[in-house]
Formats: structure tokens, C-alpha cells, sequence
């Protein structure tokens, strides 16, 4: 694999990571239960440090780091503000929000590491950060089913 796919796989979940902290920064905004509030903050800061982590490697195989996110989750952020704006920010429609960008991820980060050719210093450090990935997405799952089952 050379160096230029190596830093395009990374400049993805750059993307990825950089629409997850936008997302869950925006959700931590709008939400109003203090717990989502924290969780949501705290996703958000690990996106960032896993967004810092990636960009580091792809200076290290050469390459110019993303600093944004991706053109769908700019949309899908466009789309959450105005429906949001229409039916209001209840905590409900944030979590199902945050699991939806989670979904992505997660299929952004099966992708990556489906590439059997990627450096294995870079593999491992997608392999860890995709176990969190997974882990925020079942949590957010969790708290989404929680809040539908006490508002029945």
C-alpha cells in the first residue's frame, strides 16, 4: 500500500472523528438531561483526541491532515439543525441523531480496516479506536432505548 492511500484511509476517519465531535458537541447543546449533556461532551472530546491521533500518523507517512469534516456529515448536521429547529431538541431526537452518526462511524471504520495491505502501526491504532467507536455507539444505543422506555 503506498503512503498516499495510507494517508487517504486516515484523512477519512479524520472526517469521521471531526463529524462525530461536531455532532456530538451540537447534541451536548441542545440536550436537556445533564447525564446526555456530560456523555455527549465527553464523546465529543475523544473524538477530538482520536482525530489529533490519526492526524499525527498521517504527518508521519507524509501526508496533509484533514482539520474538518466531511461534506455528509455537514449535511446530516444541516438536516439535524432544521428539523431540529421544526419539531424542537428533545433528548430523544438527540440520541437517535448521535446513534445515526454512530452508525457511520462504524461502517467507516469496518471499511478501513477491511484493507488488508494497511501498515500494521496503523491498523492497530484504527483497530483501538474503532473498539471505542463501537463501544460509544452501544452506549448511545443503550440511553436512546432507556429514554424511549421511560417516555412509554
Amino acid at each position: 500500500m503506498s503512503n498516499d492511500d495510507v494517508v487517504d484511509t486516515l484523512n477519512d476517519l479524520i472526517e469521521t472523528c471531526k463529524d462525530g465531535e461536531y455532532g456530538f458537541q451540537t447534541c451536548a447543546e441542545h440536550v436537556q438531561a445533564e447525564e446526555l449533556r456530560s456523555v455527549f461532551t465527553q464523546r465529543a472530546a475523544e473524538c477530538q483526541r482520536a482525530a489529533s491521533e490519526l492526524q499525527s500518523l498521517v504527518t508521519q507517512f507524509g501526508g496533509s491532515a484533514d482539520e474538518g469534516g466531511s461534506a455528509s456529515g455537514a449535511v446530516h448536521r444541516g438536516w439535524f439543525s432544521l428539523r431540529g429547529s421544526l419539531t424542537g431538541y428533545s433528548d430523544q431526537a438527540m440520541l437517535d441523531e448521535c446513534e445515526r452518526g454512530e452508525d457511520a462511524a462504524v461502517a467507516r471504520y469496518r471499511k478501513a480496516l477491511k484493507d488488508e495491505d494497511l501498515p500494521e502501526s496503523v491498523r492497530s491504532v484504527i483497530l483501538r479506536q474503532f473498539q471505542g467507536v463501537q463501544r460509544n455507539h452501544d452506549q448511545i444505543k443503550q440511553l436512546r432505548d432507556r429514554v424511549q422506555q421511560s417516555a412509554m
